[in-house]
């Protein structure tokens, strides 16, 4: 329930902080007093669309704060959401600046609006006083037969079947579109990849491709020369001395020098050192000698490898070898593709089946349930008819079949003739004040099923007078016994059976809220009856009205 509202500087409320009881709370007070501004800040609080007119002349920003009784949804909500659940009660503010943002609250904490909202929905259902337009809303009629048939979990079942069922139908026709690129280029790709593989490329492949070449293409300068480098170190004619058999012999000496000049043995190691050296440098050398050979064969195999790589290198407009290998890797993997995407759409198709098929049978129940409670819903709100001077009223529920989707696969009609005779759609058989009634009737029906806390009824009654409106007090009345229930009206035979009346008045253009006592009450009821001028009689039968 609604335990308090703050305001503060809301249009032309400057500042009002009230506490309500328990059920039935009548608000009233004269046209333009400022009623629709009360519940305004009310919906404003829990979530409605915010704009800068909101703020009144007394500050840069307006607040309203709410403290409402948790209920277990309301709970639930708030773990979700990690929100703090501080005890049974739970405040929400809504703060709007001249800017028209706004900023809300739930127990001092920042929410977003979603979730305002979310919570809103466990917490108060206003009923506007245009709301009996809803009649015609499919969506309304469906709900209001779904609460009675207790069919919202397996709504709310259906509805996330049915989400998994078009994501899925998304995900099998993205498959299949890429299934069918795939296919349409395997064979493309199949004749680029075949190349590539027959082509058994390596790493680094080129560089020493192109430094063989370089070598075989250059085979008998390179042998000359190391020719003429290998008679130098080692010399065919005995008549010349290579340099090692020299700096053996320099060695020698100044070994033997060293016997009278210690600091020349350091010397004759250091030309030992060299001539080593040198005598590795001619073996190398020969070595290099004996394996360079001028092979035109190679040379052409090897020119002939270079060729076929620098050919596959343009034709796929890379620069390396190692690209080569990961266009290679890359076009297999397309090819892989095709078969892999077939067996991925074959299951994705397996698991839409699967859901269509929870879908169907999620659908058949809620058809079944949902035809097995509309009659009984409409006899219920017939019922409440008969009792609100519609004597002779007929109220029907049709469920009709229609394209499945996330509400289930039916269409939901409320048929009315206030005749008896043959009943047609509500919007064009009820008039004004006979669509307050049956609002009323479905209202109190679905607010039992609901457990709803919090009930506003913006002026139910309009159009309704006489013995009906006393009728619709009680009624009204009745519902304030199990809920809180606030009946903003402008009848007294409904305000008159308030077990709180709050008067909603103006003076100097602000707005005021103030909690009547008895004589409050019959005054305020007196005005109702007789106008401006508030007559004797009047209040004797605004006291009659309140000692019924």
């Amino acid at each position: 329930m609604l335990y308090s509202l703050s305001v503060s500087n809301y249009i032309l409320i400057g500042s009002l902080d009230t506490t309500f009881p328990e059920g039935l709370i009548i608000i009233s007070g004269e046209t333009g007093a400022g009623k629709s501004i009360l519940l305004g800040a009310l919906s404003l609080v829990l979530g409605a669309k915010a704009d800068a007119g909101m703020v009144g002349p007394e500050g840069d920003n307006c607040v309203v704060e709410a403290e409402f009784g948790i209920t277990p949804a309301v709970r639930r909500i708030l773990k979700e959401a990690d929100l703090p659940d501080d005890g049974d009660r739970l405040v929400l503010r809504r703060t709007v600046g001249q800017s028209g943002r706004s900023r809300s609250f739930a127990n001092d904490e920042p929410v977003t609006l979603p979730v305002l909202q979310d919570l809103a929905r466990e917490l108060v259902d206003i009923h506007s006083q245009h709301q009996t337009l809803r009649l015609g809303e499919e969506r309304f009629r469906l709900d209001a037969l779904d609460y009675y048939a207790r069919t919202m979990e397996l709504r709310e079942e259906c509805g996330a079947v049915w989400m998994r069922v078009l994501e899925t139908r998304r995900k099998l026709a993205n498959l299949r579109e890429r299934e069918a690129q795939a296919i349409a280029e395997q064979e493309y790709n199949t004749s680029r990849w075949e190349r590539l593989n027959e082509a058994k490329l390596q790493p680094g492949e080129l560089e020493d491709l192109e430094a063989e070449q370089n070598e075989l293409a250059h085979a008998e300068q390179i042998k000359e020369t190391l020719c003429g480098v290998e008679e130098l170190l080692s010399p065919a004619s005995e008549e010349s001395a290579s340099p090692a058999q020299l700096l053996r012999e320099a060695s020698r000496l100044l070994d033997k020098a060293g016997a009278y000049i210690p600091s020349l043995n350091e010397l004759a190691q250091r030309v030992t050192s060299a001539r080593l050296e040198v005598e590795d440098i001619a073996a190398e050398v020969a070595k290099v000698n004996s394996h360079t050979e001028a092979s035109p064969e190679r040379l052409q195999v090897v020119e002939e490898r270079i060729s076929l790589l620098y050919s596959l290198l343009h034709k796929h407009g890379l620069q390396k070898v190692e690209e080569l290998i990961a266009e290679r890797d890359l076009l297999e993997g397309f090819i892989q593709d095709a078969t892999s995407l077939g067996e991925e759409c074959a299951q994705v198709q397996k698991e839409l089946e699967g859901l269509e098929t929870r879908h169907q049978e999620l659908c058949a129940s809620l058809d079944a349930k949902r035809k097995a409670a509309a009659g009984p819903l409409a006899q219920e709100v017939e019922k409440v008819l008969h009792s609100l001077e519609l004597d002779h009223a007929v109220f029907q529920v049709q469920v009709s079949p229609a394209p499945a989707g996330l509400l289930g696969s039916n269409t939901v009609q409320f048929l009315f003739s206030s005749t008896g005779k043959e009943p047609t759609d509500i919007t064009k058989a009820a008039s004004g004040g006979e669509l307050s009634r049956i609002m009323l009737g479905i209202k109190s029906v679905m607010a039992r099923l609901t457990q709803m806390p919090t009930l506003v009824f913006d002026e139910i009654d309009t159009g309704v007078s006489g013995s009906a409106a006393d009728k619709m007090g009680s009624l009204v009345c009745q519902m304030g016994a199990d809920m809180q229930v606030f009946a903003i009206t402008h009848l007294p035979q409904v305000a008159a059976k308030g077990h709180a009346h709050y008067l909603v008045s103006k003076t100097n253009d602000h707005t005021t809220v103030k909690c009547l006592d008895r004589e409050g009450r019959v005054q305020e009821l007196a005005r109702m009856l007789s106008g401006a001028t508030v007559t004797p009689a009047a209040i004797a039968n605004a006291q009659a009205l309140l000692n019924a």
